[in-house]
């Protein structure tokens, strides 16, 4: 009994951290699929924000089952990205980048003004739907599709963008229709994370979706490394459970996330977690203990 207890007692103490590994795991991941076709896009906050208020609405408003609201939650925010990413996804680097936090500060302006989705006071009283398996599963249903995605044709021609757009073209790949195809896929997750996430939070804002959150979905991804899947997941569990460890220095979170950023775009290009790097490690070690052979004159 005394450990069913103690589990509820952790439980009711960090539930929300363990969602929130959940839901910024997916967060990583949606973009890391912009990433993994060579796009730098800072809109999956802003993705994210349309998921959790339609989700969020359609909850409160009509009696329509979760999974539905959920699934207008990805779906809305993937018809944006359709409809935006026509014309933006002709720019590439910084400037794709500042057109998409241009596109996240416009919807957080919007959700602003509109009477609909509460104004700058947000949305209370969102119904507590989401439960711990809802987030596993569709976490899990994530790192599958993107997994097969890797492997697949589309999988190649996002590396074969990445690489070089130019030789992509010209080998006959769809380049356009490719990168629409990453960014409609990473506003799809952002914006059922974005669902899941105002169903256990009980209330969400215009605030929660701006410039910062963007900045920290895309520390996550590349903190973690985006040459996998495990990368951004790891990325987003260890940059949720830091400011819970470091709760003293909670005032310094975004000056460390920047710091963070820095760090590891300077000493580990490829993130934490990046697979070739560690087996070269292991070879190293393997091979020190050798007596270098002498030389024969």
């Amino acid at each position: 009994m005394g450990m069913m207890e103690w589990w509820d007692g952790f439980w009711a103490t960090y539930n929300t951290v363990i969602f929130g590994i959940g839901i910024n795991a997916m967060l990583a991941l949606s973009i890391y699929v912009t990433l993994s076709c060579g796009l730098l896009s800072l809109a999956n906050a802003a993705f994210m924000g349309i998921g959790a208020y339609t989700a969020a609405m359609i909850s409160m408003q009509t009696g329509l089952p979760f999974p539905l609201a959920l699934a207008a939650g990805g779906l809305l925010p993937a018809l944006v990205a359709l409809i935006i990413g026509i014309p933006t996804l002709r720019l590439s680097g910084v400037y794709l980048a500042m057109a998409t936090l241009g596109f996240g500060e416009v919807v957080r302006v919007v959700v602003l003004n509109i009477e609909v989705t509460g104004g700058p006071m947000g949305l209370n009283g969102i119904p507590l739907k989401t439960e711990w398996w809802h987030i596993l599963l569709l976490l899990a249903v994530t790192l599958y599709v993107l997994a097969r995605m890797r492997r697949s044709k589309i999988g190649r021609a996002f590396e074969a963008i990445k690489a070089d757009e130019v030789a992509a073209r010209l080998m006959g790949v769809n380049v356009a229709g490719y990168k629409l195809l990453a960014f409609v896929t990473g506003a799809a997750i952002a914006g059922v994370a974005g669902g899941l996430n105002a169903h256990y939070t009980f209330t969400i804002g215009p605030g929660n979706y701006a410039f910062e959150n963007a900045v920290e979905i895309l520390t996550m991804a590349v903190f973690g490394g985006t040459s996998n899947l495990i990368g951004p997941t790891i990325g987003a569990a260890v940059l949720t459970l830091l400011p819970e460890i470091l709760r003293a220095f909670k005032d310094f979170r975004l000056a460390a996330n920047g710091l963070i950023l820095v760090l590891v775009v300077l000493y580990l290009p490829k993130g934490i977690w990046d697979p070739r790097r560690m087996r070269g490690f292991f070879q190293r070690r393997k091979a020190q203990p050798q007596q270098p052979a002498k030389r024969v004159n």
